[in-house]
């Protein structure tokens, strides 16, 4: 027997970084200092991750690229590979990205590859809470889950959902 599913996502949008609480742009401001670490000759594409820990403290991370493209890091690995080192036992409450391009300005919020939404499933699987996942662009909305479920709707757990 066919049958048509639905696979639904929720989030909540702020039209402008004006309209967020502060938590957020401050959050946003981490992100944006991150993308100054970028190094993106290839793509021009420039990353920024700011990891906040349930303790309080921020990791930075960028993406990195390579000439041979498919061994560079995102920014999202990159920060979730810091928080692993630097506090292994340490809880990630969320994950804020941004991006900017030095071709045009990105106006619409970026979003995680697979890749980092699968590591960033991990995250929340290994230390069994929910990360709270903050996208916006250069300049308008900002998009705000509270799981990266909700961007990874068909995950892997030991069972499909």
């Amino acid at each position: 027997m066919k049958k048509e599913l639905k696979i639904e996502s929720y989030y909540t949008c702020y039209e402008t970084i004006e309209d967020a609480p502060e938590e957020y742009k401050n959050l946003i401001a981490e992100a944006k200092q991150a993308v100054k670490g970028s190094y993106a000759p290839y793509s021009n594409f420039n990353v920024g991750a700011a990891l906040l820990l349930n303790n309080g403290k921020i990791i930075h991370g960028s993406n990195q690229e390579n000439a041979s493209y498919p061994i560079g890091f995102c920014a999202e690995r990159t920060a979730l590979s810091a928080a692993a080192s630097i506090a292994p036992s340490e809880k990630i409450k969320s994950i804020t990205i941004t991006c900017s391009c030095a071709h045009h300005p990105v106006t619409t919020p970026g979003a995680p590859c697979g890749i980092c939404r699968q590591t960033i499933l991990e995250a929340e699987t290994k230390h069994q809470q929910n990360i709270e996942v903050i996208l916006t662009g250069e300049t308008g909305a900002i998009y705000i889950f509270k799981t990266i479920k909700d961007l990874l709707p068909l995950y892997f757990d030991g069972r499909l959902l």
